[in-house]
Formats: C-alpha cells, sequence, structure tokens
C-alpha cells in the first residue's frame, strides 16, 4: 500500500509487472531545464539514503533510476482554484504523472512545478517503504485543487534561526505546501532586519545571542524556499501587536481608545496611522520589508487591535494596505481587515468566529473546563472576549460582499498550536503535551485535524484563496516543540489543501503512520500519538 501524503487522485496498479527495490542504489536523471529540480530533489534525499543516492555523474548502467522529465503523456488537466502565490495571473500547472516500473521511477508533468510536486511523489514512496522492501509497479495522477497551500509559523514568539526555517521549508516542501507565512513581528519580538530602522533589531539577549533574521538571511531563505517551489509571505503585524515595535520607537503616541476600556483590561495600544510620525515610521518600515521580499505579498495582520476605536482602526488598516501597494507589493490581512472595507484585489485570511472560540456560556460549564480555569479565566473576561469578538460572526459575510477571496486558517482546526488530546497522548510525552498549546483552546485528537472539510464552509470556490494551518509561537522553546505540534497533524492539512477534502480517517492514519521513519530520518520530533498506529 502507498503511503504518499496527499493522497494521489488516480492509481492504477500493474499487479503483472516486476517490483522496484527500495533498496536502490538511486541516481537522479533529468530533462534538459530541470537540473533546478534534480538538484533539490537530490537535496530532499540525502539525508535519508545516503550513500544509496549515486553523484549525477554516475554510470547510466548503475542503480535505479529517478527520471524528471517535462512530458505531458497521461498527466491530467486539473481544476485548480485560489490565488497563485507566485503573483500569476492564474494558478500554476501543477497536475503530474508518476511511474513506477522495474526500472525506476518516472515523474512527468508538463511545467517544472508539476515535475516537482511529482519528485516529492516519489521521494515519498521511497521514504516510508523500508530499505529491504518493495515498491509496487504503479501508475499515479493527480493535480491540487488549491493553488494556495499555507503553513505560518510565528519567530515573533519563538525564534526559528535561518537553519531550522530551511528544515521546515523542506518539510512543506514534501507535503506539497507552497507558502511559508512568517510571523515577525508581534508585542514578543521583531525578527527581521531593516536597514531604515535599525532601532528595531538593535540588541541581543542575555545570552549575547542574536534573535533575528538579517537582510541577507532573509533573502537567502527565500532563494531556498523558491528553489523548492515555496513562497515566502512575511507579516509585520499592525496596528495592534506592537509592543516591540514601540519599545524601538517609545515617542509614538497611542492609537485613540474606546470610551470606558482603559484601565479594565491589559492591553499594548495599537498604532495610529492617522498621525503623521506614525505614518512616517511605518512607511519606512513597510518599504524595507516590500524592498527586500521577493514574492509578491505582505502580510499587514490587522486583527486584535484592542483599545482602538473604529474609525482609527478602519483608518490605519486602509492605510496599511496603500503603503503596501504603494511599494509594489499585495497585501493579505487576517479577517478583521473586512472591517475597513474590502475589495476584489484584497485577501482575508479567516480564522475565527465566536463559537469557533468555544467558551463557556455559565460559571458551571467554566468550572468543567479544567484548562480554562488552569488560565485564571473568569467569567467576566469570557464576556469581554464574547464581545470583543462578537463582530468576528459577520467578517466573511462582509469579505464576500466586498468581493474578496478568504485564505482558510479556522482556528477549530488549522490552528496547530492546539493541545494534543489526553486520551491519544503516550505517557512518555505527556509532560511536553501539556505544556504545549494555547491553554484557552480545548484539546483535540489527531482525528480532530484531520476531519477538517474545505467545502464546510459553503464558501464559493472561486471565493477561495487556498489554505493555510498556522502554529503561533506562545508556549514553544525551540524547533523539537514545533516540530511536536506540527506533526503528526501537518499531513491532514497538507492532504485537505490539495485535494480540497477531508481524507477519509480508517485509511488515512495507516498511511501517516508510516510517516515517522521519514520524519525521525530528518530529525524531526513528533507526538506518536494514540490514534494512530505507528509502524
Amino acid at each position: 500500500m502507498n503511503a504518499v501524503i496527499p493522497n494521489p487522485a488516480k492509481r492504477a496498479a500493474d499487479g503483472g509487472a516486476a517490483a522496484l527495490p527500495a533498496a536502490g542504489p538511486w541516481r537522479i536523471r533529468a530533462d534538459r531545464g530541470l537540473a533546478p529540480v534534480a538538484d533539490t530533489l537530490r537535496a530532499l534525499l540525502a539525508p535519508h539514503l545516503g550513500e544509496r543516492l549515486l553523484p549525477g555523474d554516475a554510470s547510466p548502467a548503475h542503480g535505479s533510476k529517478i527520471v524528471l522529465t517535462l512530458d505531458a503523456a497521461d498527466v491530467p488537466l486539473g481544476r485548480t482554484v485560489g490565488v497563485a502565490p507566485t503573483g500569476a495571473a492564474e494558478p500554476a500547472d501543477e497536475a503530474y504523472g508518476l511511474t513506477v516500473t522495474a526500472e525506476g521511477i518516472t515523474c512527468r508533468s508538463r511545467t517544472p512545478q508539476g515535475v516537482f510536486r511529482a519528485a516529492t511523489t516519489a521521494a515519498q514512496l521511497l521514504l516510508t517503504t523500508p530499505p529491504d522492501g518493495l515498491l509496487d509497479a504503479q501508475e499515479l495522477s493527480d493535480a491540487p485543487r488549491y493553488a494556495w497551500r499555507g503553513l505560518m509559523i510565528d519567530p515573533a514568539r519563538c525564534f526559528v534561526s535561518p537553519e531550522e526555517v530551511r528544515r521546515v521549508i523542506d518539510l512543506a516542501a514534501l507535503y506539497k505546501l507552497n507558502v511559508l507565512h512568517l510571523h515577525l513581528t508581534d508585542n514578543e519580538g521583531w525578527r527581521m532586519e531593516l536597514p531604515s530602522t535599525p532601532s528595531l533589531t538593535g540588541h541581543q539577549d542575555a545570552a549575547g545571542e542574536r534573535h533575528f533574521y538579517t537582510v541577507d538571511e532573509y533573502r537567502e531563505l527565500q532563494t531556498y524556499a523558491a528553489q523548492r517551489h515555496v513562497t515566502i509571505v512575511p507579516e509585520i503585524d499592525l496596528p495592534g501587536h506592537c509592543a516591540a515595535l514601540r519599545t524601538a520607537l517609545p515617542e509614538l503616541p497611542p492609537a485613540p481608545a474606546p470610551d470606558g476600556l482603559a484601565g479594565r483590561f491589559p492591553f499594548v495600544p495599537p498604532l495610529d496611522l492617522t498621525d503623521a510620525d506614525t505614518h512616517a515610521a511605518v512607511a519606512a518600515v513597510l518599504a524595507d520589508v516590500c524592498a527586500l521580499t521577493e514574492g509578491p505579498f505582505v502580510h499587514i495582520g490587522g486583527d486584535e487591535a484592542i483599545g482602538i476605536t473604529d474609525a482609527c482602526f478602519v483608518a490605519s488598516v486602509r492605510e496599511l494596505r496603500n503603503l503596501v501597494r504603494k511599494f509594489g507589493k499585495r497585501p493579505v490581512a487576517w479577517q478583521e481587515s473586512a472591517r475597513a472595507g474590502i475589495g476584489p484585489e484584497d485577501i482575508a485570511q479567516f480564522w475565527v468566529d465566536v463559537p469557533m472560540m468555544d467558551l463557556p456560556d455559565t460559571a458551571e460549564e467554566l468550572a468543567g473546563r479544567p484548562e480554562l480555569v488552569a488560565t485564571g479565566l473568569t467569567m467576566e473576561v469570557v464576556g469581554a472576549l464574547k464581545t470583543f469578538f462578537a463582530p468576528s460572526d459577520h467578517d466573511v459575510e462582509r469579505i464576500l460582499a466586498g468581493g474578496a477571496r478568504l485564505l482558510l486558517s479556522p482556528q477549530s482546526h488549522l490552528y496547530l498550536d492546539r493541545r494534543y488530546a489526553p486520551e491519544v497522548t503516550p505517557a512518555a510525552q505527556a509532560e511536553d503535551a501539556a505544556r504545549l498549546g494555547f491553554p484557552h483552546y480545548r484539546p483535540r485528537s489527531v482525528e480532530h485535524t484531520a476531519s477538517w472539510d474545505p467545502a464546510s464552509y459553503g464558501i464559493p470556490d472561486e471565493r477561495v484563496a487556498g489554505v493555510e494551518a498556522t502554529l503561533f509561537g506562545e508556549t514553544l522553546r525551540g524547533l523539537d516543540d514545533l516540530a511536536t505540534l506540527l506533526l503528526p497533524r501537518l499531513g491532514s492539512v497538507a492532504e485537505a489543501a490539495w485535494s480540497g477534502r477531508a481524507p477519509e480517517w480508517s485509511e488515512y492514519r495507516t498511511r501517516i503512520a508510516r510517516h515517522a521513519r521519514l520524519w525521525n530520518e530528518r530529525g524531526l520530533a513528533h507526538l506518536a500519538a494514540q490514534d494512530v498506529p505507528w509502524q
């Protein structure tokens, strides 16, 4: 049985043909023009195959082969919808075909992107098969449903080194994700060096370590991602979530606050872009970010701007969009940005409504939620949260009415900073599992994440930009923590984003079970969840 994720739409086994030994050795051959794809595939396979991966100049007669070819024979035309993260007017043709014979694996497509997607399928076939196992002779073909298939990570709260980001990019590429959204700024930190505003990163931690990406490192990460057909989307989260910026620029005035809010709940005053000095500072920041970003999109945040009047929020979000467009990029923002008006060129990232927050309605219900009681949550705070987030219940309507696109990231299933349910957590990992994940979210199983269906909201295909999982870093201490929350849950998100539907759990769980070997060989931690039959 294949363990490929996302599962190819079509598979035809050739039961009469000889199987292909997984042991190799393996050599990669590529059509003219596909040398970059071959080089990237070699880099992805090297940690696993070692000396079983032959150099490019190895004898053609030696070993099994992986052939990469721009050949459209038997490659289906897929119906891909959404926004191309490369900025192209139409989604890329990523449809592919793959053939396994006794001689090797052939990866076919009409485009280099499609050949690369086929190559990651070939890699998974190899890496989820024991070295002494056999690959069945077969034909596979597939094409993506959504053009934007993303993962957001949060270096602002838990810094991820450039080398660790590269490891995340590799993981994303192996599962056919094509966007890495970097949440680079928040109250806890500012992680991107900007020539115009050196004070944002002009410090070190107590150990003398630098926790930000230099200009050169940011450029190198974008190049590395592009080689794997992944686009980096930076996020500068404004006008709220701005404590790190305020620390660097303490002279900026607070945005005007709604009557009666001051002193009731703690919050960092948002920025007021109608103030001339604030506007100039933010304009300098966004000019640098846009100039340094090779991809077409810059995320401006727009979420949870607690302590700002409606009028100031509207004016500030509109000006953030205007600045990004002025500097040659296309803005993306969280769904709250729709309250500042929204149009067909906008992309809004849908993440929350009040029912999705799963908050108690009574003191008795609160008492029955130990994960909430442990945080000190009171019914007064619950009421304030429901009031603050009440407009979110109508954000999707606003976005659709304005003609914009929705990037689907619902907190209920695609926020991977959610604790694992105790009943699926192995005893050996119980302590870490209890520590990891945002404490206000109800703990859930791996099956819960895999049950998510992108079509469940009834949003027309032509209005969906794509799908993106998020992993905020409030409780993370390093890459092992990040990987533990990602894995094994990332696989089902990748499959839903690629296929447009939830995997069938009883079948999917046997496929994801075979991926532990792949993660282990890449040095990535994972939760050995007990609702998966690990092999």
